[in-house]
């Protein structure tokens, strides 16, 4: 029940979004659309900002779900693209009523999830410290999101597969090169110390 009225509060703030900004919707006007009471609201949420990111969350680990590896990483990143791109007023309110910096802290969750499982599943048998994994997962994080933001400003009009098409032209085999180098770094390291 629980994530049902979630679910339905979720359903009221992006059809109010269509109407007007974020910063000029109230909790009241949410579960009035709703049919719920404020009490229900504060239940799931402390305010309409933890609505928004639990909606961002949900959105998005619906597009990854399975999409975590390096054979379908590009998928995954397309479908982050679509999920987007289907919730194109709720997403463009949301960049530029909050900030630029809480959408951006979002997408970094989101790409790092999809990254660091991709950056894990090429690192299986190789000698490489995790805290290397991260980097490198950062590392794409960083570019992946600044692509999508630039995306986003420019009202989501570039089409999202060919987006995808030059990002696999350019990292193909990259992550593995770049594993590969921290493990042959910290192999030579090794033999440096002895």
């Amino acid at each position: 029940m629980s994530k049902t009225t979630k679910r339905a509060l979720e359903i009221s703030l992006k059809n109010l979004l269509l109407k007007k900004p974020l910063d000029k919707i109230t909790i009241s006007d949410i579960t009035e659309d709703c049919g719920i009471n404020r009490m229900t609201f504060y239940y799931h949420f402390k305010d309409i900002y933890d609505l928004v990111e639990w909606s961002c969350i949900e959105d998005t680990a619906k597009a990854l779900d399975g999409k975590k590896t390096y054979n379908t990483w590009q998928q995954g990143f397309l479908q982050i693209f679509n999920a987007v791109l289907e919730n194109k007023p709720f997403i463009l309110n949301v960049y530029r009523s909050v900030s630029r910096e809480q959408v951006e802290i979002y997408l970094y969750k989101l790409t790092y999830n999809l990254l660091i499982g991709v950056v894990e599943e090429k690192a299986i048998n190789m000698n490489v410290p995790e805290a290397d994994k991260k980097f490198i997962a950062d590392f794409y994080k960083f570019a992946f999101v600044g692509l999508m933001l630039d995306w986003i400003k420019n009202d989501m009009k570039d089409d999202p597969q060919i987006i995808i098409d030059h990002l696999s032209t350019l990292i193909k085999g990259d992550i593995k090169r770049a594993l590969n180098k921290y493990r042959i770094d910290k192999i030579q390291q090794t033999e440096e110390n002895d």
